[in-house]
């Protein structure tokens, strides 16, 4: 008897194994596109819950050692690191006691307070 397999056996055994290797590699794929699409749902959650940025910034060593006044967009008090946040009162009150305005961000410009 012939032990060899026929050309037709092959290609089916062939075809089998294409089939397990794309259901495999198609799985793969379906686990990464679920990871990534859980990293973006949870990036989306993280800025919805993150707070609004505070409108106004004052700047110093301490809370009684001010040395600037800033809006809450200016680059130059977030890259400082030692700002935190201040109510518009609080921002006019420091202007009003001779704090500086930022001279990037002018907040005395934008709050309408003008020397």
């Amino acid at each position: 008897m012939n032990d060899e397999p026929s050309r037709l056996q092959l290609l089916r055994f062939a075809r089998r194994v294409v089939v397990q290797q794309a259901t495999a590699a198609l799985e793969q794929i379906d686990g990464w596109i679920a990871v990534e699409e859980r990293r973006e749902a949870e990036r989306r959650q993280g800025e919805e819950m993150r707070p609004a940025p505070p409108e106004w910034l004052q700047h110093g060593l301490n809370r009684t050692n001010l040395d600037a006044v800033h809006t809450g967009e200016c680059w130059a008090a977030t890259k400082s690191g030692r700002c935190r946040p201040a109510t518009r009162q609080q921002a006019v009150e420091a202007l009003r006691q001779q704090v500086p305005a930022c001279v990037h961000c002018r907040p005395d410009t934008a709050l309408g307070i003008l020397d």
